[in-house]
């Protein structure tokens, strides 16, 4: 069914899936060859990048982003890592990867907490159903990210960093803001909205200013790339193991709110003291 869903996509901004093959044992996927290296470890490398670069990058994700919703298909995991580059050259484009966690919209209710702590959107935490707006989400972090090198939520403690996603709390914060556009940070409040009747689509967000219009013409590699150096550093097997760690917890999390819920419901369905043959 997956397979058969990559297959429909196509788009340039999308790795392609090209061939499927299927043992007793394993299915063998052949994907568009992607050669230009992932999207903060090319940023760090460039001598130059402004805030016009990240409008580009982002209007990109945003069309295929908007390209796969329309085809009904929900990515559920758009982070950092997940765009490459298609090849080393300097103008080339930016690719959308890995569907593992993609699903259907049409495929049932969507109520799985899954994707990666840090991008993944309140609601999926609140385990209410979602649909297509948590991609959005993920997009304005991303966005946040590029113009700042650093996370927009942070904390040691998972459950502290739950807690100020649920709440969609994060800051501009000074000096690495200061230059930044007020256009760009109107963008990034409307993707990262908790209300998600209020947040933009796709299709709306191509719209926005920041997109049609980013004149950010200065230089702002040092400080993004210090930061991206400083936040995104870690070596590859710790990230796999902090994600592993973090989506067990986030499991928790679902199972603990499920049994708080039908607690809740139980003791809402006992009879009062003063209910008791009617009298206390």
């Amino acid at each position: 069914m997956k397979n058969q869903m990559c297959f429909r996509l196509d788009h340039p901004n999308v790795v392609k899936l090209l061939e499927a093959y299927e043992s007793k044992s394993y299915v063998y996927l052949v994907m568009e060859l992607v050669t230009g290296g992932e999207l903060f470890d090319r940023i760090v490398e460039k001598g130059s990048y402004t805030e016009k670069d990240a409008a580009d990058l982002i209007r990109q994700v945003l069309s295929a982003v908007a390209y796969m919703h329309s085809s009904g298909v929900v990515h559920r995991d758009l982070k950092p890592e997940n765009l490459l580059y298609h090849g080393p050259e300097e103008d080339s484009k930016i690719m959308i990867s890995d569907f593992g966690l993609s699903k259907m919209e049409d495929s049932g209710i969507m109520a799985t907490a899954c994707g990666t702590p840090g991008y993944v959107a309140p609601e999926v935490l609140a385990q209410k159903p979602y649909g297509k707006e948590v991609d959005v989400w993920s997009i304005g972090v991303i966005s946040y990210i590029l113009l700042c090198g650093y996370p927009p939520f942070y904390d040691e403690n998972d459950a502290n960093l739950f807690a100020q996603i649920l709440k969609g709390e994060f800051e501009f914060d000074s000096p690495y803001w200061d230059d930044i556009s007020q256009e760009a940070k109107e963008f990034i409040r409307k993707l990262m909205c908790v209300d998600v009747d209020k947040r933009l689509d796709c299709e709306g967000a191509l719209q926005h200013a920041w997109i049609t219009g980013a004149k950010g013409d200065r230089n702002i590699h040092a400080s993004v790339s210090e930061q991206l150096k400083k936040n995104f550093a870690k070596s590859r097997w710790k990230q796999a193991y902090h994600a592993i760690a973090v989506s067990r917890q986030m499991k928790l999390l679902a199972l603990n709110s499920s049994n708080r819920s039908a607690r809740e419901s139980n003791n809402e369905n006992k009879p009062k003291p003063e209910e008791v043959n009617g009298q206390r």
